[in-house]
């Protein structure tokens, strides 16, 4: 980036504000969220320029969240206020993490599990693989989404499933993914899937609990989900 770039003079649909009003934060890279806390930048540096300072000093959001307000200052261009803002922002990311820990519900059920991915499954029109992360008590630590796929057809490797459950230091995981058709019955595939994982749980000392599948209801059919365990896929 040419020294004296300013994000003002990207184009519209590139400015960081503009691009999170415009497709969501999640589509925002960190250097750019942490540009929109800092504002401006300084003299011939742009606020992103100065955020992927910080991100290269402190290699990591975890580092740069502990960071003092002095530490912070030591970057060229985060002054006392933009310090101040960036210690805020990370403490109440904090805060709510430790809220979300506190309210998390005990999923052990398949009910429960189907309640807490209903709604953002049914806006899905390919199939995406997702597993819920849980720690001893049974409790939701985050629900992670591994892959997607085309319609009706989606790739899972088990280094993906259990990277996640590993980082997340998760005591037991729930599989989960919707059918776009609506007919929630398990594919072949599905079941060779489930058998996969389970046998790669067993070897990390990590609990498949359940495979989850999310469809819709009908008057035949009046649950809009299957669990693999209830239709009998995990008996040893």
């Amino acid at each position: 980036m040419a020294t004296g770039f300013r994000i003002r003079d990207l184009p519209l649909n590139e400015r960081p504000r503009e691009r999170l009003i415009a497709q969501g934060a999640g589509a925002l890279k960190n250097s750019e969220l942490i540009a929109i806390l800092l504002r401006t930048g300084m003299k011939g540096t742009s606020a992103i320029q100065v955020a992927e300072q910080l991100l290269n000093k402190f290699q990591t959001l975890d580092n740069l969240s502990r960071a003092s307000i002095e530490d912070l200052q030591l970057v060229k261009g985060v002054g006392r206020d933009k310090a101040i803002a960036l210690k805020s922002a990370f403490t109440l990311a904090r805060r709510m993490a430790m809220e979300m820990r506190q309210e998390s519900p005990t999923l052990d059920c398949p009910e429960r599990i189907a309640d807490l991915l209903r709604e953002e499954n049914r806006a899905y029109d390919v199939e995406n693989f997702q597993v819920v992360l849980l720690n001893t008590r049974r409790r939701l630590i985050r629900v992670e989404t591994i892959s997607q796929g085309t319609l009706d057809t989606i790739l899972v490797h088990p280094r993906e499933v259990f990277k996640s459950a590993i980082a997340a230091n998760a005591a037991a995981v729930v599989l989960a993914h919707n059918h776009p058709s609506g007919d929630p019955t398990p594919s072949e595939a599905d079941i060779k899937v489930t058998r996969d994982l389970i046998r790669a749980g067993q070897l990390l000392k990590i609990e498949v609990l359940d495979h989850v599948i999310i469809g819709r209801a009908t008057q035949e059919r009046p649950r809009d989900f299957v669990s693999l365990r209830e239709l009998g896929y995990f008996a040893s």
